[in-house]
């Protein structure tokens, strides 16, 4: 008789990897980085345990579009206030935001819950691509495309 095997929390062994955001496509970073920080790349994956791992995501700032999206992708952010709904274009997201575009869509594909907000903690991006996680060793990961 075979048995599922359940992850435990304490049982999660997480490894680190890194991957270069030059010249690569948004979604399908995205879809990668949030592959791996949700642990489905593992065998040992658990829909309610955080049994993913650590990414790092580097040259933030030469990540592509294709097509017009630039032009017709929109963010939006609201205030909270009456008239307080702000409008920006991917372009501009991406020339003077670069961190937080990549990460609206990497956290976009995770759960919207409280585990979802424990793997967006994995989640480091940067513009240049210099990090300061050499010290965890962290392996390259191969994004498709």
């Amino acid at each position: 008789m075979r048995q599922t095997t359940m992850a435990k929390p304490a049982e999660v062994k997480r490894t680190w990897y890194v991957v270069d955001g030059e010249g690569q496509t948004l979604g399908r970073l995205a879809t990668t980085c949030a592959h791996v920080l949700r642990g489905k790349h593992k065998p040992t994956y658990t829909p309610n345990v955080d049994c993913g791992d650590y990414v790092i995501v580097i040259n933030a700032d030469k990540v592509e579009m294709t097509g017009n999206k630039l032009n017709t992708e929109k963010y939006y952010n609201h205030s909270g206030y009456f008239g307080g709904l702000r409008t920006r274009t991917a372009k501009e997201m991406k020339q003077k935001y670069p961190v937080e575009w990549v990460e609206r869509a990497i956290q976009g594909m995770l759960p919207h819950t409280k585990l979802g907000d424990q793997m967006r903690g994995h989640l480091y991006v940067y513009t240049g691509s210099e990090h300061p996680h050499a010290a965890q060793k962290p392996v390259e990961l191969k994004v498709k495309g």
